[in-house]
């Protein structure tokens, strides 16, 4: 028994042996197979990271995402509390101040309301011009422009060829009627082609409340803004060299083909006639069912504000009142 013990312990040696061999090649199998995985996960994780990257910045985000905040709306948001403008104009439907600049929202009373606008109308008509068309062409003068209702400037000679840029003075100074027709057959053939570009212009521009069915803003049915957009537009306007240069403008003398080759004209802004300090704009308009309505911007400095009325009492005194504390605010 004492010489058979080596060789059973031997036996018993080799025995182990053979048994830890599968336990290692299960080992390797395992790791292999670990080893495998995590590779196809990384490989997996760089071909969809720029997806992933590209979901992070890529500006058509989820619906959700592109829903603007409060105030935010028509390139214009509210200012901080701490900026805003304390006031109370009596007899006012709805109405704004903004800075021009920024677009912050100093004041505002209904800003959405959507009412008539009238010739503020001609905001849109002179942008929808400038953005078609060459403000040195040559305007033919129609029958249907010189048989026009409510303000004009009364003296465009049909059948002759006028300079736009002078019809553009003569559409936002004294707010021709007959100027936004003539303007309006030379871009697009007819008027209602015109309006048709008007509203695809205010559907690009996000304007959300506007609506657009006549040139000029003669007609008040469907013909329809609010307070917000008629500010955007605003900016729109004064952003425009040629455009600013005009609504800024308290009159003007122009090469015109009629008797004595001039034609003289004068803003009706009234902020512009009781000379206001720095009004550079913008736009007047009335019908009996929007009221008197204003769109005006004054700049002193630095500071650049901006006030929009709606059916105003008042338009004078209370842009008056809305661009004075907006401009002592600043200065605080």
């Amino acid at each position: 028994m004492s010489q058979r013990l080596p060789v059973l312990e031997a036996g018993r040696g080799r025995r182990r042996r053979q048994r830890r061999w599968p336990r290692r090649l299960g080992f390797v199998v395992v790791v292999v197979a670990i080893g495998i995985a995590a590779l196809l996960v990384l490989m997996s994780s760089r071909a969809s990271g720029p997806a992933n990257v590209h979901a992070a910045t890529n500006p058509v985000a989820p619906r959700a995402a592109r829903r603007p905040a409060p105030h935010t709306e028509y390139g214009i948001k509210l200012a901080p509390a701490s900026e805003q403008v304390r006031a109370n104009p009596k007899h006012l439907r709805s109405g704004l101040l903004f800075d021009v600049r920024t677009g912050a929202v100093l004041w505002e009373r209904a800003p959405g309301r959507v009412l008539p606008i009238a010739s503020l109308t001609k905001m849109m008509t002179a942008l929808v011009t400038v953005a078609h068309s060459d403000p040195h062409d040559r305007v033919l003068i129609t029958r249907e422009a010189t048989r026009f209702t409510g303000s004009g400037v009364g003296l465009l000679p049909r059948g002759k060829r006028v300079l736009e840029r002078a019809l553009l003075y003569g559409l936002l100074l004294p707010s021709g009627n007959d100027a936004a027709v003539a303007l309006a057959q030379h871009v697009a053939g007819t008027q209602d082609d015109f309006i048709a570009k008007m509203n695809a212009e205010a559907r690009a521009m996000g304007l959300r409340c506007t609506h657009f069915t006549t040139v000029s803003g003669v007609v008040d049915k469907g013909n329809h803004s609010c307070a917000s957009d008629l500010a955007l537009l605003a900016r729109a306007v004064l952003a425009n060299h040629l455009l600013a240069r005009i609504v800024g403008s308290r009159s003007a003398i122009l090469p015109f083909p009629i008797k004595g080759g001039k034609l003289y004209l004068y803003n009706n802004n009234p902020l512009l006639i009781t000379r206001y300090l720095g009004t550079n704009g913008v736009k007047t308009g009335y019908t009996t069912a929007s009221g008197p309505c204003l769109v005006a911007t004054a700049r002193r400095g630095r500071a650049w504000l901006g006030v929009v009325l709606l059916n105003s009492f008042n338009t004078t005194g209370q842009a008056e009142q809305l661009l004075n504390a907006g401009f002592a605010k600043l200065r605080r």
